[in-house]
């Protein structure tokens, strides 16, 4: 198992990036166009909702343990105090209060549910799964899922905003 000091001094891929998940070097590669277009409309979106209060990155890197966890998300919201509190050559402490991972070919049922449960447990308000193949967006609140059609808007209380999926999907 390694430990972020260990992983902070592994040399970059060539290609993608390298997240710590339970103290093990998961490897991702870089996204391809229908998943970066999607990333760059929730990016947009998202930051003209959520307003001046809360800042939305791409491939937002966090630590919810202090210890041998460095993840990713592909779209990440967090407060601008939060953002603010953070320094510029550190991670984010804790799970961004909103968390948006969009499916790939590559991602398991497994995996999802471990980054879910994982930011759940650290400070994440909202998960949201993007299913471009279905066109369908599964919000998780609490212990609570809610799956949302391509027709649906989406309603969220931290950050408070509301989203209608269709622009989610272009």
């Amino acid at each position: 198992m390694l430990t972020v000091e260990q992983f902070l001094k592994l040399p970059e891929p060539k290609e993608g990036h390298i997240e710590l998940h339970h103290g093990e070097v998961v490897e991702a590669p870089p996204p391809k166009k229908g998943h970066q277009s999607i990333q760059n409309r929730l990016q947009s979106l998202l930051q003209r909702l959520a307003g001046e209060r809360y800042i939305v990155h791409m491939e937002m890197a966090f630590r919810p343990a202090p210890e041998n966890e460095v993840w990713v998300a592909d779209v990440g919201c967090i407060s601008r105090e939060r953002d603010d509190a953070t320094g510029d050559d550190e991670y984010l402490m804790g799970a961004p209060e909103l968390v948006i991972e969009v499916l790939s070919p590559t991602n398991t049922v497994n995996e999802i549910n471990d980054k879910m449960f994982i930011c759940m447990a650290n400070g994440c308000n909202s998960f949201w799964v993007i299913d471009p193949k279905r066109q369908l967006v599964s919000v998780t609140q609490g212990a609570v899922t809610t799956h949302y059609n391509v027709q649906a808007t989406i309603r969220i209380l931290h950050p408070a905003i509301e989203v209608k999926a269709q622009e989610i999907f272009g």
